[in-house]
Order: C-alpha cells, then structure tokens, then sequence
C-alpha cells in the first residue's frame, strides 16, 4: 500500500523593501524636500557661516564673533528691537481683538453675505504692499489734502504730520497694520466659530447665559487652538515686518520707525556689511524661536487639536 504524499508547504513570498507606492511616495515627498534643503536649510547654514566672517565677494576673512560683539554693542540695534517689540505688543494683540470681534459679528449673516464680508476684509491682502503703501501715503499726507488731515480739519483740530514726526510716525505704521491686515485672521476665526457645534448655544440659552457669557464661556475657550496659531504667526510676522517701514518711512525720522527687519536690510544692501547682517538675522531668528516656545509652554499646555 503506497503512502499518501504532502505537498510541500509553500514559502510565503517576501516584501520587497520598498513596493512601487513607497517609491512614488518618496519621489514626490523628495521634491518638496530638495526646495526645503536648497532655501531654507542651507541659506540658515550659509547665514550662520556668513556671519562668522567679513564678507566679501572674492574671499571672506573669519572674524569669529566679531560681528555679533559689533551688534550687540550698536546702539541702533538695540533701538530697533525695542521699535520691534513695542510694535509687536500692540499690533499682534489688538489685529486678534479685532479679527475675533468681526467674525463673531458676521456669524449671524447667511452664508452669502458672510463671503461678502470675507471678501471685503481679505481684499487688501490681495493687493501688494507697495500699492498698499502708495494708498496709505497719499491718506497720511501732511498736507490739508490727506485724508486724516481732512478728518482732522472737519473736526476743527489741527492737522499733524503724520510720518515725519517722531511722535506719531510709529503710531502711524500700527494703525496701517491693524486697518489693512485683518483678512487671513478674520477668515480663519470664521472657520474656527463654524466648526462649534450649535448645541453648546442651545444648552447655554436654557441656562439663560448673555451674548458674553456665551463668547467668553464657550467660544474662547473652543477656539484657542486658532487663537494660539494666529498668535504665533502673529508674532513671527511682526517681528519680520519690512515692507511698511521701507516704503512709508524708510525708518525715519531719526529712526524712529526702524525695525530690525529694515536694519537688516540696510546693513546687507545699503552698507555692504554682508557679515554683520547675517549675525543680526541669527539673533532675530534665536529670539523669534525663544519668544515662540515660551508662547507654547504658557498657552499651549491646555491646548489640544
């Protein structure tokens, strides 16, 4: 009697390390990943070696530390972070008021009428910021003709120079910011309030709870994910402003506008001072890094997305 046979057992066929998808996968994440390399890490890399040295174009000279002593020895430097900070501290917390104000008052709208408001509020950003700059200029005109003199005049006070005092030139720049920045915030905010379920409110009006029992209740509290996100952009963008320093006062009068941005920009394509504007921008970009752990480790510990 003949014994009954098995079939050898069949070996599971191995993966292969990478399958089709995982090279196409690669292929296309690599070629975010070469932008990313070429202009963003080796410019850092490029600026930090860069400030180690007296830049010239046909061979630098090392000067190790020198340009950071130059720095933080510079009394200008230390006038422009000082610029920087007061500018931050006022724009930055009062663009968040704002925004969150306007999309809490167009919540109630219909969907159309609220894109009609988005679209008005985020126009501006649309334009660019010189053509932004030359319609501010012509508003703070300081002759009779400019707007906010003309509002001044109708109102019997007098008339002020805008951008060429010290007095009111920084102020100036802040109420540019806040009136002509708000769209992305606003947008964003809305976003944030439509993403609350109606439940909340529903539950809150059986209660009896006001209009700002509800805002400062339920809605700030849902929304400071966004809050937080906006801050921290906020700051970011702030301390890197430029363009409205260049354009509208070129850091005048007696740099009383000048922030480090501008200074940066002056130090590397005014002076030639390649080397001492590299240093500068790693400090700004230390300090920007700091102030923005420190904005996670207070206000992002009860922060979940």
């Amino acid at each position: 009697m003949s014994k009954s046979t098995q079939p050898a057992a069949v070996k599971p066929r191995k993966k292969p390390f990478f399958t089709n998808d995982d090279l196409w996968g690669y292929a296309f994440i690599g070629v975010a990943v070469i932008f990313f390399l070429m202009f963003t890490i080796y410019p850092l890399i490029s600026a930090v070696i860069t400030s180690l040295e007296d830049y010239k174009p046909f061979g630098s000279d090392f000067v190790g530390l020198k340009n950071y002593q130059t720095t933080f020895t510079n009394t200008l430097f230390w006038k422009s972070l000082k610029n920087t900070l007061v500018y931050t501290a006022v724009v930055v917390p009062l663009s968040l008021l704002i925004s969150f104000a306007v999309a809490i008052l167009i919540m109630p709208f219909k969907k159309k009428l609220q894109s009609v408001f988005k679209a008005m509020y985020y126009l501006p950003a649309v334009a660019s910021g010189i053509a932004l700059s030359v319609v501010w200029l012509w508003i703070y005109d300081s002759s009779p003709s400019g707007l906010f003199n003309q509002l001044l005049t109708f109102f019997h006070l007098p008339t002020q120079n805008w951008l060429g005092s010290s007095k009111t030139s920084m102020l100036s720049l802040m109420i540019m910011a806040l009136l002509s920045g708000q769209g992305q915030n606003i947008i964003i905010y809305t976003a944030a309030l439509l993403g609350i379920d109606n439940t909340y409110f529903e539950a809150a009006e059986l209660d009896g709870a006001t209009f700002m029992q509800k805002v400062t209740r339920i809605v700030f509290p849902l929304v400071k994910p966004t809050t937080l996100f906006l801050l921290v952009t906020g700051v970011i963008g702030s301390f890197q402003v430029f363009m409205n320093a260049y354009m509208m006062t070129g850091g005048g009068p007696d740099n009383a506008t000048t922030m480090i941005g501008l200074l940066i920009y002056n130090n590397a394509f005014t002076y030639n001072k390649y080397g001492l504007a590299c240093a500068q921008a790693v400090i700004l970009t230390i300090i920007i890094a700091a102030i923005s752990f420190l904005q996670f480790k207070m206000a992002g510990s009860d922060v979940e997305y």
